[in-house]
């Protein structure tokens, strides 16, 4: 689960934009476009251009974002008061889909609150009550998989996911309620950025695609409910995530309603993403495919995460995170005031030959060596108070289905060339979806 970058921001008058750090000129909204469908070149050549720290602007209004590209002056940002540095407010843009009580949507005291509450259904020893079932469940995806035939692994990582969260956060159990809510959820994570502004012109909702889409997040709420009213007399020695949730107590049906499906939105495409870039990397590499091969069939966690770890670091699913400050802020060498918006570009980071020696080669390795990266330069889950909450559901997870499949099969690339991304949403994934054919091991 990766965070969610800021949307909002205010657009500053010109005497103070005279001390933004430097950046293009070109027209606002081409810079929409380059940093929605192109960020990947366009934040290195920016960087090339302006250096660490660059303005660039962004519809609507020509709002002002400060990009920071070095750990130091990040670490700044993931260091400052949360009330200095709003996220929250800036996802606003979520709230007809995800609900008003949305981790993601609150900020200083009702986000520690709220935080506080769902911290006990991630913590280590509930990670490790999770682990089997997800083990479990991706052993009998990946025996689905057609032997001798490319396909499109990530295609497959979505389904997994989403059984996952079906299964692991919600606690659905029942056969025929899953097998009405798999459709129904998969349309739902299938949002677009154009359905969740509709949200904000009622008009649009009483016509396709919002209105579509509207009565199938009815549907999905109307089964949520009921699973809530039924769980909250028969949580008792369960181990799924809304179980754990109801007997800690203190929640309302809104707000588990809102944080579960928060959890669907922010931790299914972000974790299926990392590993079709982990298999994409595997299928190209032998040695780094027996490598993993090994870690599986002797249990080695801590190199299947390096596997994992290693993927999020060359392809981070989330490209950038973002705060709004909320006063005047001295940040990276620059008095930035209230109303910016800071983006930490964490993909900018992870492929600096300043903290990562070869940064374009797929190097598990690195993250068990001698001299790992340091503190800070790792972040594909973002940093600080907000920092995923999901992050250490997302590496069991991430490391159970490698477990899984490579312990069943042999990768093979039928085209060894490495798949373009494509941006989708927040999330970078693979252009044609990570192909991959792969044989039963001997």
């Amino acid at each position: 689960m990766a965070p969610t970058p800021l949307l909002g921001s205010r657009t500053l008058d010109r005497q103070t934009a005279r001390t933004l750090p430097p950046g293009p000129k070109l027209p606002t909204l081409v810079q929409t476009v380059l940093f929605a469908s192109h960020r990947r070149t366009f934040f290195p050549r920016m960087r090339a251009k302006y250096g660490d720290v660059f303005t660039i602007r962004l519809v609507p209004s020509s709002r002002v974002c400060v990009v920071l590209s070095r750990p130091d002056h990040i670490r700044e940002v993931f260091g400052s008061p949360p009330a200095v540095m709003h996220a929250g407010e800036g996802n606003t843009v979520l709230e007809p889909i995800m609900g008003s009580h949305s981790l993601l949507l609150l900020d200083d005291e009702d986000h520690v609150r709220m935080r506080k509450q769902l911290m006990p259904a991630f913590s280590g020893a509930a990670l490790r009550g999770y682990a089997g079932m997800v083990l479990d469940l991706a052993r009998a995806e990946v025996a689905k998989w057609p032997v001798g035939k490319p396909f499109k692994v990530h295609q497959r990582m979505r389904n997994l996911t989403l059984e996952i969260i079906l299964q692991v956060i919600f606690g659905v159990t029942d056969i025929d309620r899953l097998n009405t809510l798999r459709p129904l959820m998969d349309k739902i994570v299938s949002v677009s950025p154009v359905i969740m502004l509709g949200g904000f012109y009622p008009p649009l909702l009483r016509i396709p695609p919002w209105k579509t889409y509207l009565d199938t997040q009815r549907k999905v709420d109307e089964i949520l409910y009921d699973e809530i009213a039924k769980r909250r007399e028969t949580f008792a020695g369960r181990n799924d995530v809304l179980s754990r949730l109801l007997a800690a107590g203190g929640w309302s049906d809104v707000e588990l309603r809102d944080q579960l499906v928060t959890l669907l939105l922010a931790g299914h495409e972000t974790t299926a993403t990392a590993l079709a870039w982990a298999f994409h990397e595997l299928a190209r590499r032998p040695e780094d495919l027996a490598f993993g091969q090994r870690a599986a069939d002797t249990d080695a966690d801590d190199e299947l995460e390096a596997v994992l770890k290693e993927a999020l670091r060359l392809h981070p699913v989330v490209y950038q995170v973002g705060r709004r400050l909320t006063e005047t802020t001295d940040i990276a060498g620059y008095r930035l005031p209230r109303g910016t918006t800071i983006m930490a570009a964490i993909g900018l980071v992870h492929r600096d030959g300043e903290h990562f020696p070869m940064p374009m080669e797929f190097r598990p390795q690195r993250f068990l060596s001698d001299d790992p990266p340091a503190p800070g330069t790792w972040m594909p889950f973002g940093g600080g108070a907000r920092r995923c909450i999901g992050a250490g559901f997302s590496l069991m997870e991430g490391t159970e289905i490698l477990r899984a499949a490579l312990s069943a099969y042999d990768f093979q690339a039928p085209n060894p060339k490495p798949e373009p991304p494509q941006a989708k949403n927040v999330t970078l994934v693979p252009r044609h979806g990570s192909v991959v054919t792969v044989t039963r091991r001997p």
